[in-house]
């Protein structure tokens, strides 16, 4: 193996460590992809969440600067095919392996820009941050799971483009108290800091039944490869959604709405018993 193989799977390794680090649900998905799948889409994970942690949580630092350097160099990395950081390194492969359209990562980019410029939203601006901060990163693993295969990829947008969105509104609903109280954000139109009631919630969780309706359809048109893994998310936050119907309006503002962990490998162990063997983490 020669330095470069080493740095690249140095490279890999840390988003793949990253991933396990901030979302043990999300490993539990990647674990059920094709091992061919599972590096491309730990390096989008990364990325992303790397841009999320910037406009969400290094609050006492300057958040726009350090956006707009990180945004710089995952430029810069792609056109180059390299970075000194792990992260973007590791992205800039997956880029370029699986076709992963430059719009759609700017697209990204502009919602994490908006975090920065917006409190709250109207129903433009919803969509928009939407389409950026979930839909396109639908998009981005799509391309993982198509491996190439363009017809499929065309034919499976909108799904991937309704399941990336009811992901995202879910998170919304179950990060209502700490994007209100800590960030100052609320991110649903017509919905102010501690003004969620309870009609406008329910059409919030119809708006989201209907996003899974089209995106369980695209679901089981993926190759199994990928199908089991996005069927794990799926149900994953089908769950969550399910817990968040069951709590009232209010209470979404005062904590946040979990799924314990034996819940989850609960999950897990169903999808590997439904996929119909038990493989070993490799």
């Amino acid at each position: 193996m020669n330095g470069r193989e080493i740095f690249d799977r140095l490279c890999a390794a840390t988003s793949r460590r990253t991933t396990l680090a901030y979302s043990t649900s999300f490993s539990m998905g990647v674990r059920l992809l094709a091992r061919d799948m599972r590096g491309p889409i730990h390096a989008i994970y990364g990325f992303v969440r790397f841009a999320d942690e910037i406009v969400d949580t290094f609050l006492d630092h300057q958040r726009d600067e350090l956006l707009r350097t990180f945004e710089r160099d995952t430029w810069e990395a792609i056109e180059g095919r390299i970075s000194l950081n792990p992260i973007l390194h590791s992205f800039q492969g997956a880029v370029h392996a699986v076709g992963i359209d430059h719009e759609h990562i700017a697209t990204f980019l502009h919602s994490m820009r908006m975090d920065l410029q917006r409190s709250s939203h109207d129903r433009t601006s919803y969509q928009t941050y939407v389409l950026g901060s979930a839909e396109v990163v639908g998009l981005m693993c799509l391309r993982v799971f198509c491996a190439g295969d363009e017809e499929a990829y065309m034919r499976l947008r909108p799904a991937a483009r309704r399941l990336g969105a009811a992901f995202q509104k879910i998170n919304f609903l179950r990060d209502l108290h700490e994007d209100s109280r800590r960030l100052g954000r609320t991110y649903f139109p017509g919905v102010d800091r501690g003004g969620l009631t309870a009609s406008r919630k329910q059409e919030i969780e119809a708006e989201i039944h209907e996003d899974l309706l089209v995106a369980d359809a695209g679901i089981g048109q993926l190759r199994p490869g990928a199908r089991f893994g996005v069927r794990l998310a799926a149900m994953y936050y089908k769950a969550l959604l399910h817990k968040i119907e069951r709590t009232p309006a209010g209470q979404l503002h005062q904590r946040r709405i979990r799924l314990s962990n034996a819940r989850k490998f609960a999950m897990l162990l169903g999808s590997y018993v439904h996929r119909g063997s038990i493989q070993p983490h490799a």
